[in-house]
């Protein structure tokens, strides 16, 4: 959907957003051609970018010379004119990352914890978020983001077995952090998170439309069209891992046989594993059982390549990004095999990408992701809405809070 500014004074805030949230999108670009893509005067646009760049958000830089006259100035976001806190919370622990406005991982941690119960987890999201904080103590925070296991308020399957937060039921995480913050924060579900951060800063920032595949603790998707996160009706869009694939299969702990994520997922190989050797470890385990593993994959990929070609004619994507939680050896072994994939509406002749892409990135992934809903969520135009109208509102504004570059300089 194309962006388009307002010329009514109360917009400012929302205006503001909508060139910021160009420059992110189509950088390096100038003024002129901001002004024609959001609707608006050049005149306005160059106001709002006077004060992005006093605030430290955009910053420019000439052409090289085509021809008479001045070369004109293309605009960028400043990597360093914000920040944000990305955690991600799984069955087994907490991750923490300080992410910059290009995507950069300033500094992360991860915290094992078991179990992962709300008290304790609040400990330690107070300690985590101080710990990023001080890595920028000067720096603009914009806000937290926050991936979680899905789906979303499912009796069945939100509270329900180990591959979810049990006894979270009810619990607002987002208003929670805002009040021991003070910090917008904003909640998703691991792939979805993901999904974003692939969108904005990995393999998914060429395509337009791709499906998002996460191996975790379990198993999810999220399909990515027109450069947004398709969420559905209540955030959950994507929950591939309670697909019923093997009939008669593994008893879920959903009430289903033959979900997904029994197969493919940490949890599955970790059972598997534990069947052997009650003391093993999933991120050991090609070193120390690698036996097991490899049995895990031939099980695994047949299940794993039906649920592609079930993507694949379901939504037609460009390409299918396939990343997790599960180490990058682990996930190596995985997608290796998935090869021979099936036959789908993908097997199409002129393709000029292949079908699967591998992202390697990991635990970072969902963290980056994460901070990726803050950064958004801040820099969104509907988001600009909540301070219009009123100065003192306005002057609540995350981005145009904390200090300038002249007030820095001085």
């Amino acid at each position: 959907m194309a962006l388009r500014g307002t010329n009514q004074e109360f917009g400012r805030p929302y205006n503001r957003r909508i060139v910021l949230e160009t420059i992110r999108l189509e950088a390096p670009i100038a003024r002129g051609d901001i002004a024609r893509q959001v609707g608006l005067t050049v005149q306005t646009v160059s106001t709002i970018i006077r004060e992005l760049e006093l605030q430290g958000f955009v910053m420019g830089a000439r052409e090289a010379p085509k021809g008479r006259g001045l070369p004109r100035t293309s605009l960028m976001l400043n990597p360093d004119g914000g920040f944000a806190i990305g955690l991600h919370v799984t069955p087994v622990g907490i991750g923490a990352a300080l992410v910059n406005l290009a995507g950069d991982i300033i500094g992360s941690r991860y915290h094992a914890l078991a179990p992962v119960t709300p008290e304790r987890s609040f400990e330690i999201f107070e300690i985590l978020i101080a710990e990023m904080r001080a890595l920028r103590p000067e720096g603009r925070m914009l806000g937290i983001g926050v991936a979680m296991p899905g789906p979303n308020d499912v009796e069945s399957m939100s509270f329900v077995g180990p591959t979810t937060l049990e006894g979270w039921k009810g619990v607002d995480v987002g208003a929670r952090l805002t009040a021991m913050t003070g910090l917008p924060t904003f909640v998703g579900t691991e792939p979805s998170a993901a999904a974003l951060g692939e969108r904005l800063y990995g393999k998914g920032r060429g395509l337009s439309s791709f499906y998002y595949l996460y191996v975790g603790v379990g198993f999810g998707g999220a399909m990515v069209h027109g450069g947004s996160v398709l969420l559905g009706a209540h955030g959950n869009a994507g929950e591939i891992g309670h697909i019923p694939l093997v009939p008669d299969g593994d008893l879920c702990p959903c009430g289903n046989r033959g979900c997904l994520e029994r197969y493919v997922s940490q949890e599955a190989l970790d059972r598997r594993l534990k069947a052997v050797d009650p003391t093993a470890r999933v991120e050991t385990a090609l070193e120390d059982h690698l036996e097991v593993v490899e049995a895990w994959i031939v099980e695994t990929a047949p299940v794993l390549r039906r649920a592609i070609a079930t993507i694949e004619n379901l939504f037609d994507p460009e390409g299918i990004v396939i990343s997790g939680f599960v180490s990058e050896a682990l996930l190596r072994r995985l997608f290796a095999a998935t090869e021979p994939l099936m036959h789908s509406v993908a097997e199409r002749s002129g393709r000029t990408s292949p079908r699967l892409l591998l992202s390697t990135e990991g635990k970072d992934a969902v963290m980056r992701g994460a901070a990726a809903l803050a950064i958004s969520g801040v820099l969104s135009p509907r988001f600009g809405l909540l301070f219009a109208g009123e100065e003192e509102r306005a002057e609540r504004d995350p981005i145009m809070a904390g200090p300038t570059k002249k007030e820095v300089a001085a």
